[in-house]
C-alpha cells in the first residue's frame, strides 16, 4: 500500500542532523574512581566548562563536589582534593557563563556557595568560597547563573522561594515568596535572561517576570503524572516540557508562552520512570533528553512544521546513568564536526560521550556551527537589576574559540566580586617596567605568581579582619 505524499515526506524529512552519532570516548579518556554522589535528588550532577568539569560526591560529614581540569582523564586519586565548605550534601552546581573559574553551589545546608578555582585547579582542599548567600530557610536544590548579565545567579530551594542574588553585593535582590505553593522542581532562564519558566509540584508550568514579580502565564496540569517534570526555554520564545501522563508514561510537550491553553504538540515516549532532563542547543535547534537511570540519549529538532518536536535518533549503553554534564558549544571541537559533547555519570566514572554529524570534508561546516554565545556578559548586575535586558554576545567558532585571560573574583569589603582586570595588569607592567626593558616569560610567571600570592594573603586578612568584627559583636552582645 502506498503512503501519502505528505507522510513520505515525514518519513524523509531533510535535516542535517538526522545523521548525528554518539561515541563514547576510549576508556584511558575517562575519569575513573569517582564515588559519584548518592543523594536522592534530580539534578544533573554533574557540570562542564571549556576548561574543567565539577562532579558531586558522596562526602562524610558534609559536602563536596570534585574539580577537575579537562584533561585530567584517568584514575582520580582518593586523595584528590575537593570543594569542601559545604556542611550538608551539595544538590546542584553551575559554573558561571562569563567566567570559566567561576562556580556556584546549592547545598542541604540553606546555603549557595560561589568559588574560584585557580588557573590549574585545585592543589589544596578549597573550604573558603568567595562568598556565601544565605537567604533560604530549606535546603537549597538548584543554582542557575544569568546567561547574559554579570554576577546574577538565581537559586532555587525546598522553602518554595526563589531568590535571585547580585553575587558581587552578596545581596538577596529579587525573593520571589507565594508563587510556588510546592517543590520547584525545574527554573529555566529565557535566552536573554527577562523571563523565567518553572515546573512545580502542584503540575503547572509558569512563566515568571521576576523584576516584576509577577506570573505572565501558568498552565496547570502540563503533564497530569505525579512524577517530577522539566521545562525550558527554547531560543524563540516558545517552552519545551518532560513529564508524565496519567498513566505514568513519559511525555515531552512544546508551548507557545502568549498561549499555554493548548501545547504545540504532545508526544508520549516510554513507561520507565527516570525524570527526563533536557538539554538544549539554540544553535541547532537540538534537544538532548537523558533520563536518569536510563542507559540512552534520546534527541530531538524542534522546528516549525508539524509535527515540531522530530525524533532524530537514540544513543545507547550497557550501563545506566547516575547524572550527566553538558558542554558549551564553545568547548567543543568544531574541525571533528562534534556538535555535543556530553559528561555521563556512572556509580564510579564520569564518560564523556561525543555526538557528531558525519561530514566528508575537513573544512569548518559553518552550517553547523552559526556564531554562539560566548563568554562576554551584555549587561552589568546593576543594569539588569534596574530593568535593563541584552541578548547574548556572540561569537564566532571558525578558528576554534581561544579565551581571553580569566579575571579573578575578588572579595572586597562589602563582599563585591571585583572584575576589573585592567588595573591589574596595568600593575604587573608598572612592576616589569622596573625590573628590566625586556622581562623572560620566567620573570614574567615569577611575577604573576608573588602579586596572586600577595592578593591571596590580602584576601584572607579582609576574611580575618571581618571575621573578628562579628566575634567582637558577639562577644559584645553576651556581655550585654
Amino acid at each position: 500500500k502506498c503512503l501519502p505524499v505528505d507522510m513520505l515526506r515525514r518519513v524523509v524529512r531533510q535535516s542535517k542532523f538526522r545523521h548525528v552519532f554518539g561515541q563514547a570516548v576510549r576508556n584511558d579518556q575517562c575519569y575513573d574512581d569517582i564515588r559519584v554522589s548518592r543523594v536522592t535528588w534530580d539534578s544533573s550532577f554533574c557540570a562542564v566548562n571549556p576548561k574543567f568539569v565539577a562532579i558531586i560526591i558522596d562526602a562524610s560529614g558534609g559536602g563536596a563536589f570534585l574539580v577537575l581540569p579537562l584533561q585530567k582523564t584517568g584514575r582520580i586519586d582518593k586523595v584528590y582534593p575537593t570543594v569542601c565548605g559545604h556542611t550538608g550534601p551539595v544538590l546542584d552546581i553551575d559554573w558561571c557563563p562569563h567566567n570559566d573559574h567561576v562556580i556556584a553551589s546549592g547545598s542541604e545546608d540553606c546555603t549557595v556557595m560561589v568559588w574560584q578555582i585557580p588557573e590549574n585547579g585545585l592543589e589544596n582542599p578549597l573550604s573558603e568560597p568567595v562568598v556565601v548567600l544565605e537567604g533560604h530557610s530549606k535546603r537549597v536544590g538548584i543554582v542557575s547563573w544569568h546567561p547574559t548579565a554579570r554576577n546574577v545567579l538565581l537559586s532555587a530551594g525546598c522553602d518554595n522561594q526563589i531568590v535571585i542574588w547580585n553575587v558581587a553585593t552578596g545581596e538577596a535582590m529579587i525573593n520571589l515568596e507565594d508563587m510556588h505553593p510546592d517543590v520547584i522542581f525545574s527554573v529555566s532562564w529565557s535566552r536573554n535572561g527577562s523571563l523565567l519558566c518553572t515546573a512545580c509540584k502542584d503540575k503547572k508550568v509558569r512563566v515568571i517576570d521576576p523584576r516584576k514579580k509577577k506570573i505572565v502565564a501558568e498552565k496547570d496540569k502540563a503533564h497530569e503524572g505525579a512524577r517530577p517534570m522539566r521545562a525550558i526555554f527554547l531560543a524563540d520564545g516558545n517552552i519545551f516540557t518532560t513529564g508524565f501522563s496519567r498513566m505514568s508514561e513519559r511525555q515531552l510537550a512544546l508551548w507557545k508562552t502568549e498561549n499555554m491553553d493548548e501545547p504545540i504538540c504532545v508526544q508520549e515516549m516510554d513507561s520507565s520512570n527516570g525524570v527526563l532532563l533536557p538539554f538544549y542547543d539554540p544553535d541547532t535547534s537540538v534537544v538532548y533528553l537523558c533520563g536518569k537511570g536510563d542507559s540512552s540519549i534520546r534527541y530531538f529538532e524542534i522546528t516549525d512544521e508539524a509535527p515540531f518536536v522530530h525524533y532524530l535518533n537514540t544513543f545507547s549503553t550497557k550501563e545506566p546513568q547516575r547524572g550527566m554534564g553538558y558542554m558549551p558549544k564553545r568547548g567543543l571541537d568544531v574541525n571533528k564536526c562534534e556538535i555535543a559533547r556530553f559528561y555521563k555519570l556512572h556509580e564510579r566514572k564520569c564518560e564523556p560521550i561525543i555526538m557528531t554529524v558525519p561530514r566528508k570534508s575537513d573544512l569548518f561546516q559553518d552550517d553547523l556551527y552559526p556564531d554562539t554565545a560566548g563568554p562576554d556578559p551584555a549587561l552589568e548586575a546593576e543594569e539588569w537589576f534596574a530593568g535593563k535586558n541584552g541578548g547574548p554576545i556572540l561569537i564566532a567558532l571558525k578558528d576554534g574559540y581561544v579565551s581571553t585571560k580569566t579575571r579573578d573574583l575578588k572579595v572586597v569589603k562589602t563582599n563585591v566580586l571585583e572584575t576589573k582586570p585592567a588595573t591589574k595588569a596595568e600593575h604587573i607592567s608598572t612592576v616589569q617596567k622596573h625590573v628590566s626593558p625586556q622581562p623572560s616569560v620566567k620573570m614574567e610567571d615569577k611575577l604573576e605568581e608573588v602579586l596572586r600570592e600577595f592578593k591571596s594573603l590580602r584576601d584572607r586578612v579582609i576574611l580575618q579582619d571581618r571575621r573578628i568584627a562579628r566575634l567582637e559583636e558577639q562577644v559584645a552582645k553576651v556581655a550585654m
